[in-house]
């Protein structure tokens, strides 16, 4: 198996990912999984598409991580993950799909509007 490359975004991150064959590691910017997330909520995240389909010791996978927020760049690496699994093996789409693991979360942060201190937040309004 040669080298399968996949992409996946969240918010602002955006995981471009390298997966081949070798022993389970995960090296995201040049540093391990387990200290880019010293979360073990967050290394759950990202490992959830390979304990799901029984792989985690199977790929080694190299990731390019920018963008966003911890939680946003750990789902990004999920869906990143995820794509290459199925383009890996396409019969495993079905029980990532049912995970929901291959659906890209669209919500983003709604713009700032002119004439308001938010999005939606309005400036306090008194008739006096």
């Amino acid at each position: 198996m040669e080298q399968i490359n996949a992409i996946g975004r969240r918010k602002a991150a955006v995981a471009r990912i390298f997966v081949k064959e070798g022993t389970g590691k995960i090296t995201i910017n040049k540093r391990d999984l387990t200290n880019y997330f010293p979360s073990p909520i967050l290394q759950y995240v990202v490992k959830q598409p390979l304990t799901l389909l029984d792989c985690v010791e199977k790929y080694d996978i190299k990731v390019n991580l920018k963008g966003g927020g911890f939680t946003g760049q750990s789902q990004a690496l999920r869906l990143a993950i995820a794509r290459a699994l199925v383009k890996i093996n396409a019969d495993d789409k079905k029980a990532l799909r049912a995970e929901g693991f291959v659906t890209r979360d669209s919500r983003v942060v709604e713009r700032k509007k002119p004439g308001q201190p938010k999005a939606r937040r309005r400036f306090q309004f008194s008739k006096r």
